[in-house]
């Protein structure tokens, strides 16, 4: 007696019987991705997810930028005060000990112009960076991450007075550097 799904002659050797249905091949195994993702890139049919809205870590960022080219002006401020006291003092050296406190009066005056000169470019620079959060590509993000290590460099230089700038920079280059930072910054633009 023979039943309807069966072969009466029997199964060929090495295969498993399939009881009626057509047998399909055996599919490759792919090695998963870390977190359930594809080895590829993103599940097939959905789009990578990309931040729309500036996260809160960059929005810090830039803002603390923003004190820091507040705080350079102030500098600023009293640099250019500190020159006109400087150029005062030289014009009213007496010619007794006029070569001493001239020459002393003229490294001053070079130092603080110096001083005056990188304040300056550090502002712009804050400023600008500051500016191009919104739309920026990596390129803001590296500049933002290289000025907040500048920063943290000089500011070091005159510690006392700088412990402000040194806390301010490296709040900056932890938060450009952070995840979310990165993702927002590689985000595609269009």
């Amino acid at each position: 007696m023979s039943y309807p799904n069966q072969n009466p002659y029997g199964q060929p050797p090495g295969q498993q019987p399939n009881y009626g249905y057509p047998q399909q091949p055996p599919q490759p195994q792919q090695p998963m991705a870390p977190y359930g993702g594809y080895p590829g890139g993103p599940m097939p049919g959905m789009q990578p997810q990309y931040p729309t809205v500036m996260p809160g870590s960059v929005k810090a960022a830039r803002v603390l930028l923003f004190v820091l080219a507040g705080l350079n002006l102030i500098g600023l401020v009293l640099a250019v005060m500190g020159l006109g006291g400087v150029s005062k003092a030289s014009h009213e050296a007496t010619l007794d000990t006029a070569a001493d406190n001239v020459t002393a009066m003229n490294v001053g005056k070079g130092l603080l112009i110096a001083v005056i000169v990188i304040i300056v470019i550090f502002t712009v620079g804050a400023i600008t960076l500051a500016l191009q959060f919104a739309n920026g590509g990596n390129g803001v993000r590296v500049g933002t991450i290289v000025f907040g290590v500048a920063n943290i460099i000089l500011s070091l230089c005159t510690f006392p007075l700088g412990l402000v700038h040194t806390v301010l920079g490296v709040l900056v280059l932890v938060f450009v550097a952070k995840d979310e930072g990165n993702a927002w910054f590689n985000r595609p633009r269009y």
